[in-house]
């Protein structure tokens, strides 16, 4: 069963190296379903790996220029402070409910998915002169509809971008503590949609704040008195350190719109499966 949690733990790091997020959608059904952990230890067990492996992903990111501190750590703060309400839901819930929650919330993300994979190269037109020049081509800026740009690229934090991205970094908090997500799935397209920041950038940035939104879930989960086996977590962790790197080298090889369709499918079989085992 320790080869299992390698293994499984592999698949999440894969997906966060390919995605930047969504990987850890995964992470509670395999430790539940293919270990037999109980749902609410998966949950712990997902935030500690998810956490340590965004936080490796996003040290890579962060050296070659590819994230954005500020917008990040706007994200993490909310999404610190959303973890913990999260959490308490989470203990309300009885766990087959709980899991029927979290497969509702995967079959949401892999209609999302599929259906921005159609608009994913008209996005990449977009972002390339972003990532290759420093600088926003012109009326890039009025892209977001309540955050801009200013002419070197740097977000204009006006208070209504602020209270946009602190209610979305409240949100995924909130998914992070019930269900042992990162929230990435909804962190990446709300930075692109909402901050006009590039698809490299808000993989990037995402990584990031999911690492810190991870941290206070965990906290959470741990101060409501949920333990954790330390071999399984060791080793879903350490499979995931594995799955980001070749993800993360596979990412650069394949087309947006390819991986996120491929992506969606796998949660909605997931999410199948989960419904099949709770109805």
């Amino acid at each position: 069963m320790l080869w299992l949690s390698l293994l499984f733990g592999s698949i999440v790091g894969l997906s966060l190296g390919l995605t930047g997020g969504g990987g850890a959608i995964f992470a509670v059904p395999l430790l539940a379903y293919g270990m037999g952990v109980p749902a609410r230890e998966a949950v712990a067990i997902s935030l500690v790996s998810v956490g340590l492996t965004s936080f490796v992903g996003f040290l890579g990111k962060w050296r070659k220029g590819e994230a954005e501190l500020r917008t990040g750590l706007l994200f993490a703060v909310a999404g610190m402070l959303g973890a913990p309400l999260g959490a308490w839901v989470g203990r309300q819930i009885p766990e087959a409910w709980l899991m029927l929650m979290l497969s509702v919330l995967m079959l949401t993300i892999a209609w999302k998915m599929w259906q921005k994979s159609c608009r994913t190269v008209v996005q990449t037109q977009v972002c390339i002169p972003v990532e290759t020049s420093g600088v926003q081509p012109e009326g890039y800026a009025n892209d977001g509809p309540s955050c801009q740009r200013d002419a070197a690229g740097q977000l204009i934090l006006t208070s209504r971008c602020a209270r946009l991205l602190l209610i979305v970094g409240v949100a995924a908090g909130i998914l992070s503590g019930m269900f042992g997500v990162g929230g990435g799935f909804i962190i990446v397209p709300a930075l692109i949609l909402f901050s006009s920041m590039s698809m490299s950038r808000a993989v990037g940035t995402s990584l990031m704040v999911i690492s810190l939104v991870s941290v206070s879930g965990l906290i959470s989960q741990l101060w409501v008195g949920q333990s954790i086996t330390l071999s399984i977590t060791t080793l879903f962790a350490t499979g995931g350190f594995i799955g980001l790197g070749v993800g993360q080298s596979v990412a650069h090889r394949l087309s947006a719109s390819m991986l996120q369709r491929v992506f969606a499918m796998a949660i909605l079989a997931v999410a199948a499966f989960v419904i099949f085992r709770n109805t």
